[in-house]
């Protein structure tokens, strides 16, 4: 019979010690608690324990060293990291230094269900390790989801979706705001599947209308219109044996959806001015920051076609909707635009004001502004001067207006103003394509 997972609770308040326990009764684990890293170390060096939640600040130790130690002493016991917002900065290290997640206090009895269920679910090892011949802690698995960073519960259900469809065939509908991130999830989906060696082919919708469009996607032959000298190959042709991706497919008119349609279900397509029918061997990802169901019921889009596209869902969250994943994906960010050689980080307060900002341009606004403040960074610590044009009243307690439309756009007005009303300037700031942008200071 195997034991039941041990779980030790290392926090210097008591309340929160009992909390951890109480939540935890009858939820299949053994709960030990201490109040200082000292005792953590002692009961941690005798083995067993398959999980730690560690509290980041000790009245003895950092948390961050207890973690230090634990990678020679317990290497075998998984670390979920506790915190407040002041010490976020010192989550993004303990990331850094092995732990598998992290819980902001204070924590809801559900929260704290889920990080404990999730953290022991990666364990490849059985619950009870031997201590007198300790295996080594599994390897990360290198499967290809490395640029989806996030640790919440709704990008958790992601990965778990995508791991399950990448090395399948289906033609897979990825849904979300723009900016959160569906050609990444495209390209991850391409990276666990069997077609990961052949041709990625992204195809922007909304880039070209009419006939370049379908002359870019299909091809054509000599003569199929003024201008065609030559027969070119369209996209489709180009993907053969590979991946196509179709981004905002909401944009296509409804005579090009009717060949999509015979591609997807007759793999076959004839070029612009040819009747010769090209087979052809893709998979089809396609992306939409619209409802296509709204569109479906204005007449815009067609019905058979949008359930030929959506045999597997994908919806991301916006990143509003993800505040926990934002410490970590700013530090991602930050890590990627260092200049070489500088190692950089977060004040607490610069935090806060990332956490407080609403980001109705997602994960790419959080990216361009990580890069911009980089740039205008005094010196290796961001502070909130260095994210001033986010938001200057954001840590008032102004109330917040009713709608996010109104959030929506009073942010988009500010960076115009910022750019000196300079719309392409703007989009770039807020990680939105000038087209969106357009569109949402019509609506």
């Amino acid at each position: 019979m195997v034991p039941e997972p041990s779980v030790l609770v290392v926090d210097d308040d008591e309340s929160i010690r009992e909390f951890c326990s109480r939540v935890l009764a009858g939820t299949g684990v053994c709960v030990v608690t201490c109040g200082s890293g000292a005792q953590a170390i002692e009961l941690l060096a005798r083995g067993g324990f398959d999980l730690a939640i560690l509290d980041i600040r000790l009245p003895d130790w950092r948390g961050t060293d207890v973690l230090e130690w634990m990678r020679a002493g317990a290497p075998c016991t998984s670390v979920i990291v506790s915190t407040a917002y002041a010490s976020l900065d010192l989550v993004v290290e303990a990331m850094r230094k092995g732990a598998v997640d992290f819980l902001v206090k204070p924590v809801s009895p559900e929260a704290l269900r889920d990080a404990v269920h999730r953290a022991l679910g990666r364990r490849s090892m059985p619950a009870a390790v031997s201590t007198s011949a300790p295996a080594p802690p599994p390897a990360p698995a290198a499967d290809g989801l490395g640029q989806l960073v996030g640790r919440s519960a709704a990008m958790t259900q992601v990965h778990d979706l995508l791991r399950r469809v990448g090395p399948t065939d289906s033609t897979v509908l990825i849904t979300g705001e723009s900016g959160t991130g569906k050609e990444v999830v495209a390209r991850t989906i391409r990276s666990l599947s069997p077609r990961r060696d052949k041709p990625f082919v992204v195809v922007d919708c909304g880039a070209l209308v009419g006939t370049l469009f379908e002359s870019e996607l299909f091809g054509h032959v000599r003569g199929s219109f003024t201008g065609a000298t030559s027969t070119k190959h369209g996209r489709l042709e180009l993907a053969d044996g590979g991946t196509v991706f179709l981004d905002e497919i909401a944009n296509v008119t409804p005579d090009i959806q009717a060949k999509l349609l015979r591609v997807i279900q007759e793999r076959e397509f004839t070029r612009v001015g040819s009747n010769q029918v090209v087979p052809v061997d893709v998979r089809i990802l396609a992306a939409t920051s619209r409802n296509l169901m709204e569109e479906i019921r204005a007449g815009r889009f067609r019905e058979d076609l949008y359930y030929r596209l959506c045999v597997v869902p994908i919806v991301l969250p916006p990143l509003r909707q993800r505040a926990d994943d934002i410490p970590l994906l700013a530090e991602h960010f930050l890590a990627r635009y260092a200049p070489p050689g500088r190692r950089m980080s977060f004040s607490p307060a610069a935090l806060q004001v990332l956490l407080r900002h609403s980001w109705p341009g997602n994960v790419r606004e959080l990216q361009n502004t990580v890069e911009r403040a980089v740039v205008l960074a005094r010196g290796d610590v961001i502070e909130p001067r260095d994210l001033a044009w986010l938001a200057p009243d954001e840590t008032t307690d102004r109330p917040a207006p009713r709608r996010l439309e109104d959030v929506e756009r009073e942010h988009i007005d500010r960076v115009l103003r910022e750019c000196g009303g300079n719309r392409s300037a703007a989009a770039r700031v807020l990680g939105i394509h000038r087209k969106t942008l357009w569109r949402k200071l019509r609506g």
